[in-house]
């Protein structure tokens, strides 16, 4: 009988909020011993690092990346770090022979993202770039709805998020060895809804329709400061961005990225208005319609984030108790793809593509001037845009 691959060992970049809630307890169950096991955690506030790795039984711990990346216990690595770090961690567990699985976005800039690609096809390494929308079988579904004439033909789209107040109020921010500072969220570069939260929106529009061709935009700061534990913050990032897409044969789309004011209650969802129908989320023409897995759903709203990710291939048994499984999900898929050789369709182009939506957007909002979208990506159908 075949033996086995051995887990992939795995180094996890910053050990902030997101990886206290979410990364550490859903990549220590022993469910998944088999494929993954966490050898090392790397944060610049060590005390923390080491206060998590007695809690999950982590081996080493590490105050920078260089370090980490030095353990040969490592063979990939997840980049929790905040948005504006992304790049320099990505691009050094690169040079370093690690696989790489990054937390959205992947960058902020295509230039960056272009280094990441082209970096991981030299060497031969993999990449897989959450956020992994092109996975849920509700958007799957959404897709050959649309291509259907389900709808008749689409006329037009909307997406978006709003920021609110969530990240000043996580309580995993106050630990014993101190608090998880949110004020990188406010400012450049990185910061701001856009980066943080749209791009799930964005992810799941262009899943559905496809790469986009131009973008437009009005952006700027609504809300000029936060509070953190009565520490003023300012906002330097823009908070308030309206972006106009063109998709191509006069179907456009609509993306905002808002300091308030969430019209769609389901989170990153995606509205397509057609000349037959309407297709919101997992709704069609107000009633939800079937899709893979749509029973393991039922029973709970259709704004329920964390029930709706439970069609993921790897959120089963107690990952479905544990927050952001969709993270999880895409730590997997590259995990897979290590051990298994089978290829992720969560793609780094596919992430390129969004950030290059999302930097031009600021650009044309900075400039005036409708801006022409030179990436794209196949979606793994290989099917015909909507």
């Amino acid at each position: 009988m075949a033996s086995q691959p051995d887990p992939v060992r795995l180094g996890i970049i910053g050990v902030g909020a997101l990886t206290l809630r979410a990364v550490l307890p859903h990549l220590t169950e022993t469910d998944i011993a088999p494929f993954v096991r966490v050898t090392a955690l790397c944060d610049p506030v060590i005390d923390r690092a080491r206060e998590a790795a007695d809690r999950y039984g982590v081996r080493n711990s590490y105050p920078d990346v260089e370090a980490m990346l030095a353990d040969d216990t490592v063979d990939a690595v997840t980049v929790v770090s905040p948005i504006d770090l992304h790049y320099t961690h990505c691009r050094l567990a690169l040079e370093a022979g690690r696989h790489v699985h990054v937390n959205k976005t992947m960058t902020t800039t295509v230039a960056e993202a272009d280094h990441l690609i082209d970096l991981a096809a030299e060497r031969g390494l993999r990449i897989v770039a959450s956020p992994g929308e092109v996975l849920r079988p509700q958007v799957r579904r959404a897709r050959e709805i649309i291509r259907s004439g389900g709808i008749g033909t689409v006329s037009w789209a909307i997406c978006g998020t709003a920021f609110g107040e969530y990240h000043e109020g996580e309580s995993e921010r106050v630990t014993t060895s101190g608090t998880i500072d949110p004020a990188w969220y406010f400012r450049r570069p990185g910061g701001g809804p856009m980066y943080d939260m749209t791009s799930y929106a964005l992810h799941q529009l262009t899943s559905i329709l496809g790469p986009a061709r131009r973008v437009t935009a009005m952006s700027g700061v609504r809300v000029p400061e936060h509070f953190f534990q009565g520490r003023r913050v300012p906002t330097e990032a823009d908070d308030n961005t309206i972006l106009l897409l063109d998709f191509g044969d006069s179907l456009f789309a609509m993306a905002y990225g808002t300091a308030a004011g969430q019209p769609n209650p389901q989170f990153g969802a995606s509205t397509f208005f057609g000349t037959a129908g309407v297709l919101d989320g997992v709704l069609l023409n107000g009633e939800p319609f079937d899709f893979p897995g749509r029973d393991e759903t039922l029973g709970a709203p259709v704004d329920d984030w964390e029930h709706q990710m439970r069609v993921l291939p790897h959120v089963v048994g107690r990952h479905r108790d544990i927050v952001e499984s969709h993270v999880f999900e895409d730590v997997m898929q590259l995990v897979r793809w290590v051990r298994d050789d089978v290829p992720s369709s969560v793609t780094a182009e596919h992430a390129r593509h969004v950030i290059d939506i999302i930097e031009s957007g600021y650009r044309a909002a900075a400039t005036g001037t409708t801006q022409e979208l030179r990436t794209t990506f196949v979606l793994p159908d290989g099917g015909e845009d909507a």
